[in-house]
């Protein structure tokens, strides 16, 4: 690794005993290549995010082990800066959405090790809010619900597979929203169960059936689902059996489409979920930062 000086941030909320073990060893591997290396451990929600805020551009290298909601926190306090630096991301969480999409292993030490001999910076694109910024996915419906109706017990004892238990709850009390979108200056107005906005490849630690996400193509991709007939919905547990292009039906049931400017707006204020927590409520502004951030990726 190129860098002098890097902070490492990691969630003291977590609740994974194995994290104190791998905390560890993971520190020693990053430490021996780092001339200063600062830890701190958060104490709290948005924790994270003043430490990027206070410190971020005064480091090379912001390294995060934590799950989605930190790594969230942290893009917030980055996003801001003037000057910021390259941002590092290990799989600490429950679905480590974005990791997945940049191929970094969800062994804790593995992707450690990678990161180390083979990590290599990439531009990636950062969403703006009216009030945060995103990396992942925003979402209303039935994506929000979801997040709601997850049981921390279920979580705790499940991992991954409570996002699909909570799903399975929720389809059956979700109704459809009146939607209206405006995307670079089309206007669509739909009923629907679900509307997403996505930049990264992984939503709930699977993989989306829609092949031109990319994160640095200076563009979100939009999918608005229409009922909660549609057999994506049916088979939430292997999404990536699913092809958009060549299934008709898919078609018939979703609104698919990608821009840079959006504004959404619903019937009523509903709850909007970014990064896989529950922030705010409509109606919402997202306008595409294309390149804002550098991240690192295993390069092999």
């Amino acid at each position: 690794m190129k860098y002098k000086n890097a902070l490492f941030i990691y969630n003291g909320n977590a609740g994974k005993k194995e994290i104190d073990v791998q905390l560890q060893s993971c520190l020693h591997v990053f430490a021996k290549e780092i001339d200063h290396l600062q830890v701190f451990k958060t104490k709290g929600p948005n924790h994270a995010a003043e430490i990027c805020e206070k410190y971020g551009e005064q480091t090379e290298l912001v390294i995060v082990l934590g799950g989605d909601g930190t790594i969230h926190e942290c893009v917030n306090g980055l996003a801001g800066l003037q000057k910021r630096p390259v941002l590092a991301i290990l799989p600490g969480g429950t679905c480590n959405d974005f990791s997945r999409t940049l191929n970094i292993q969800q062994n804790l030490q593995r992707a450690a090790e990678e990161l180390v001999l083979y990590g290599v910076e990439e531009p990636v694109d950062i969403i703006q809010t009216d009030s945060a910024f995103f990396l992942n996915f925003w979402g209303i419906g039935l994506v929000a619900e979801t997040s709601n109706n997850i049981r921390e017990e279920e979580k705790n004892i499940l991992g991954r597979a409570s996002y699909l238990l909570s799903a399975i709850r929720t389809i059956q009390n979700t109704e459809p929203k009146e939607l209206v979108m405006n995307i670079d200056g089309k206007e669509i107005r739909e009923k629907a169960v679900l509307a997403m906005v996505v930049n990264g490849k992984y939503i709930g630690g699977k993989q989306l059936p829609f092949s031109t996400i990319s994160y640095n193509d200076g563009l979100v991709d939009v999918f608005i689902v229409k009922n909660t007939n549609l057999h994506l919905l049916k088979e939430l547990n292997d999404l990536r059996k699913i092809d958009f292009e060549t299934d008709e039906e898919l078609k018939e049931e979703v609104l698919y489409m990608s821009g840079k400017h959006i504004k959404i707006s619903s019937e009523h204020f509903v709850d909007v979920d970014m990064d896989g927590e529950v922030y705010t409520k409509t109606p919402s502004e997202l306008k595409v930062l294309p390149s804002h951030i550098k991240m690192l990726r295993p390069d092999f």
